[in-house]
């Protein structure tokens, strides 16, 4: 087992761990102490986080394990790889600037309230296709279960991992989640997602699209490749160009963005998903407004208003 540090001053902005994989950006990771989820203002935990790298990510062609934890100084981590520190940075993007990032949007009362209820929160870089899979799961679901939907999908299908004593899986292929019929993942719990979710991870394996290829596109056009998708709509597609994808002006218009058009900014609401995500990621500064949106997401799940 490899293991080390990352000192916090050297991420520009400061960083969160708990409120950057606590914050409904991501499912792929775990809480070692089984409390994933459950705390009212996800913000400040020093708890062990751990997540199991599908084989494609990593440089090792291997599934590799990572768990993380913050203290007041450090991001501590060990791993099954000596690459951990380039993977978290990458995973949790701690080489963005976020001060320089909150330094672009512009002057909104309620965006600033969020930033600074979860200052060093990060968005994340998942793996596509996990990534992909877990949005198309996300339809009209708590958190708490969206995760536990991942957790059984990764041991049902995912590879073993063996670390420190324990027994991990990595989040399935797409082979490997292709083979599953509609009846074994409604059996996991899936619903009326086991049919998306089957038929998606059947486009991925054989090649007829990728989560990835959408990466080369203009913004919208690669919302709209990403459609294609069984079970993805335009809010899962920008949810996976957000948080998997680098696009930072993605803006998901979920409930709670909804609610913030609604409330803040109802002269950004013109009828239909295109035009309005439009006019909120210009309201939200355009280039790293998608970084407003999931603070300003967070702060009202959380009830910040």
């Amino acid at each position: 087992m490899y293991e080390g540090r990352i000192p916090l001053a050297d991420l520009a902005g400061g960083f969160d761990m708990q409120a950057t994989v606590e914050s409904g950006q991501t499912y792929l990771w775990d809480r070692a102490d089984g409390g994933m989820f459950e705390d009212e203002r996800a913000w400040g935990a020093d708890a062990w986080y751990e997540t199991v790298l599908p084989a494609s990510f990593t440089p090792s062609n291997d599934p590799e394990v990572l768990r993380a934890r913050q203290t007041d100084d450090a991001l501590e981590w060990e791993s099954s790889t000596g690459d951990a520190p380039a993977l978290l940075t990458h995973l949790l993007r701690l080489d963005d600037d976020l001060d320089a990032i909150i330094d672009t949007t512009p002057d909104l009362p309620m965006v600033e309230r969020a930033y600074d209820a979860y200052r060093g929160m990060r968005l994340v870089r998942d793996p596509p296709f996990p990534c992909l899979i877990s949005f198309i799961c996300s339809a009209q679901m708590r958190v708490e279960r969206i995760h536990g939907m991942q957790r059984r999908l990764a041991r049902e299908y995912g590879d073993a991992v063996e670390f420190d004593g324990r027994t991990l899986h990595a989040f399935p292929t797409p082979d490997q989640l292709a083979a599953a019929t509609e009846a074994d993942l409604r059996d996991l719990s899936l619903g009326y997602r086991a049919p998306y979710v089957q038929r998606t991870a059947e486009m991925v394996a054989t090649g007829e699209a990728t989560p990835e290829a959408a990466a080369d596109l203009p913004y919208e056009e690669a919302r709209d490749y990403l459609t294609q998708f069984v079970g993805v709509g335009d809010k899962v597609a920008d949810c996976v160009l957000l948080f998997s994808l680098d696009f930072l002006e993605a803006v998901p218009l979920d409930t709670w963005i909804q609610t913030a058009i609604a409330d803040y900014y109802p002269e950004c609401e013109k009828g239909n998903y295109r035009d309005t995500s439009r006019a909120i990621r210009e309201r939200f500064g355009g280039q790293y407004a998608g970084y407003a949106q999931t603070y300003v997401f967070f702060y009202l799940r959380t009830g910040g208003e």
